[in-house]
């Protein structure tokens, strides 16, 4: 059964821009604009007319059958794919020619469905990387190892450690990461991401791997972090009941192409996302 307490009952209501959206948003600059977009590869739509705005506060769902292009949505709008055709406009600024150190910078941080960490390097070395733009100390301070450089160490130590403290991984920050539980290297590479003090994060499969309890736990943390931090955050997810459960908006791609959008309530009663899923039933003989 899916837990509907933590949608807070979200109000919500057409913008400006036609696109719906949480009720606190209204009048709010979209965090994300998709417009007509889509990658072909030769003949292949892998995405085709993809539409989307996101508010930024909202926490938004994209899920659809394995194959339905939902993970190259994100490539696309993180710049690892550059569009053959469309829009993407974040935070009012077009993404068009950017890549993906562009994009990150200007707020867009994600996860992937393999999980990528330094499985050398510690765990706080590993949100330490996601802090690389906040140095607050110039290379010269680095290399002759100035006071600057320890104060700004001291304050990425006490950032990373913050950070850690949303999993309660502290405990565990002098960690190799690759030796970390399955479950915990999601976890950590979740907080690499927020580490870069993102204004949409986008999560691939954040509870793969996860068992019951760490996804209950997870779909907690992930409102924490949208309130805590006022951003937007887009998954991609095959847990229904952590869709449902927390996402405002949905969306759902089938083929490359939007099938639906709406609220949970919506989304689960559409009779053509029903049928993407489970198939066309025959009628009764």
């Amino acid at each position: 059964m899916t837990d509907t307490k933590r949608r807070s009952d979200t109000k919500m209501v057409e913008h400006p821009s036609r696109a719906s959206g949480p009720e606190r948003d209204l009048n709010k600059r979209p965090v994300l604009e998709c417009s007509h977009l889509g990658i072909d590869y030769g003949g292949l739509k892998a995405v085709d007319d993809f539409n989307l705005t996101i508010g930024p506060t909202e926490i938004a769902g994209l899920i659809g059958p394995n194959g339905a292009g939902k993970t190259t949505v994100f490539n696309l709008l993180t710049k690892v794919y550059q569009p053959t055709h469309g829009v993407v406009m974040v935070d009012g600024k077009d993404t068009a020619g950017m890549n993906t150190i562009q994009a990150s910078r200007l707020g867009l941080a994600r996860t992937f469905q393999n999980i990528r960490l330094f499985n050398q390097m510690t765990v706080e070395d590993n949100i330490r990387i996601g802090l690389h733009n906040q140095i607050p100390y110039s290379t010269a301070s680095g290399i002759l190892r100035l006071p600057a450089f320890w104060k700004g160490e001291k304050k990425q130590h006490e950032k990373a450690m913050e950070l850690l403290s949303l999993f309660n991984m502290q405990d565990m920050a002098d960690v190799k990461s690759g030796s970390l539980p399955y479950g915990a290297q999601r976890r950590l590479e979740i907080l690499r991401a927020l580490a870069t003090s993102p204004k949409l994060l986008l999560l691939d499969e954040p509870a793969a791997g996860m068992n019951p309890k760490e996804t209950e736990e997870l779909m907690d943390t992930i409102i924490k972090i949208r309130d805590d931090f006022q951003i937007a955050i887009m998954l991609i997810e095959h847990d229904m009941n952590l869709v449902m459960g927390i996402c405002e908006g949905i969306c759902v791609l089938n083929f490359g192409r939007v099938i639906a959008k709406g609220t949970a309530d919506e989304i689960q009663n559409n009779p053509e996302v029903i049928e993407a899923y489970l198939g066309t039933q025959k009628e009764d003989e």
